[in-house]
């Protein structure tokens, strides 16, 4: 698929936070091996690893009873077949949200954000490309012309700012990229720019908390051994629901806790990216024997729970959910941009309202026919509706897999041995959250 290509993934990478000016940096990256999946020579084989668990959706509204905490049935209910996404009212009490909210607290939350990191932006300043290229780049639909929602599409996480389209035409009036002021770009206007101007336009330009991808704050909570019982018993309960081995729980990523204040949103993203050899998964580089320039969170599942009521909306937007097909220029049309969660949520194809104790849970990637990870699900696509009143609190389960076997297989037992041969203390820092583990709070 077009929108799926290395191509596509290698634009959409570079703009992510360098905008039109940087677009090719990974270009030149595109001949980087994946290097040797084997361990290092005389080290045992890793084991191999055995299906991953997948439930079946049947249909839309299709509703089934688990039994996830002794004496109590839970019913998980199918809200779409793509994403394949479920719903489980009660997943949570009340006292145990509480907990959650007040446990975070205690450890404090801070702002988040969406930014370039040194070494990406040191990576962008080592290549050059013709403003040729990065047209013929930016061109979907290769008409010779560059719309509003082209660019758009390609720079919709800025350095950590929404554009929109009105954003875009300030800037082609600030920099007189478009004389006629009709927001489409010729390659003759587009050549005769200096892209270097959009840096320094953008650099003067500092965005308000409503202009930003993510406008919340955030911590994250241990829930390993020796964590606090209701944490534990939260973790064997997602282990429980996902069916998934206990050493993919377990070492996956810790509890994340989410606090979105009155104007709150995220703008509609996926969990999960595509690991091509340019990338690797930020939990497997620890032990793989590879050199590569970017890094990306492999979620394979996102359990999603709301931890209180919103009194003004708050919801979580699936805006292609169930669609017939995806294209990812179709997300915007004329004035809507379907992954803007402040003005279009409502036009959405799903919207999930925050209900304390209910947890929603969907699959990030595609089966690969062998019972793996695939292709990442486009219809995965979600966002944090804008929170009209009062404030939201929610928390994220990710249950971290490396579309490489033989990568998760060699980094569960290279984990196993730490925790043998030095316990707790000896697993990575991102493993552990040592200023939540001594914490003891009682429901």
């Amino acid at each position: 698929r077009g929108i799926c290509s290395r191509a596509y993934f290698l634009v959409l990478m570079v703009f992510v936070h360098l905008y039109l000016g940087n677009v090719l940096a990974l270009l030149l990256f595109v001949h980087y091996s994946n290097g040797d999946d084997s361990p290092e020579p005389g080290a045992p084989p890793a084991p191999a690893l055995g299906p991953l668990a997948r439930l079946e959706g049947i249909k839309v509204g299709y509703e089934r009873k688990v039994q996830l905490v002794t004496g109590k049935d839970h019913v998980i209910r199918t809200l779409s077949l793509k994403p394949l996404l479920f719903e489980i009212p009660g997943f949570l009490s009340d006292e145990e949200c509480r907990l959650i909210i007040q446990l975070a607290q205690m450890k404090g939350l801070q702002r988040s954000q969406i930014l370039p990191t040194e070494e990406y932006e040191e990576a962008m300043s080592t290549v050059q490309v013709s403003q040729l290229d990065l047209f013929q780049l930016l061109d979907q639909n290769h008409d010779g012309l560059l719309q509003l929602r082209e660019v758009l599409a390609q720079t919709r996480l800025g350095s950590g700012r929404w554009m929109t389209p009105e954003n875009i035409q300030e800037m082609y009036s600030a920099i007189k990229a478009d004389p006629n002021g009709d927001g489409v770009l010729s390659l003759q206007e587009f050549s005769s720019m200096d892209l270097r101007d959009f840096h320094t336009y953008m650099r003067s330009h500092k965005a308000e908390s409503s202009e930003l991808v993510r406008n919340s704050h955030h911590t994250w909570l241990y829930q390993g051994e020796g964590a606090h019982h209701v944490m534990r018993a939260i973790r064997q309960r997602v282990l429980r629901l996902t069916r998934l081995s206990p050493e993919i729980v377990e070492f996956s990523e810790p509890l994340q806790v989410v606090r979105y204040g009155e104007g709150g949103h995220y703008h509609a993203h996926v969990d999960s990216g595509p690991v091509y050899p340019e990338t690797i998964c930020s939990h497997t580089k620890l032990v793989a024997n590879e050199s590569v320039p970017f890094e990306t969170s492999c979620r394979y599942m996102t359990v999603l729970f709301y931890l209180n009521n919103v009194t003004g909306g708050g919801e979580t937007v699936f805006p292609v959910a169930d669609n017939r097909t995806y294209d990812e220029m179709s997300l915007i049309q004329d004035d809507v941009d379907l992954r803007d969660t402040r003005r279009h949520c409502d036009k959405g194809n799903l919207l999930v309202k925050p209900r304390q104790g209910t947890a929603v849970f969907w699959y990030n990637y595609l089966p690969d026919g062998q019972g793996w990870v695939g292709d990442v699900d486009d219809y995965s696509l979600h966002g944090g509706c804008l929170v009209t009143r009062g404030t939201k609190w929610i928390a994220n389960n990710w249950i971290n897999v490396d579309p490489s076997r033989a990568r998760q297989a060699l980094f569960q037992q290279e984990m196993a041995r730490l925790s043998r041969e030095g316990g707790a203390d000896s697993q990575p820092e991102w493993a552990l959250d040592r200023a939540y583990r001594n914490a003891r709070v009682e429901l």
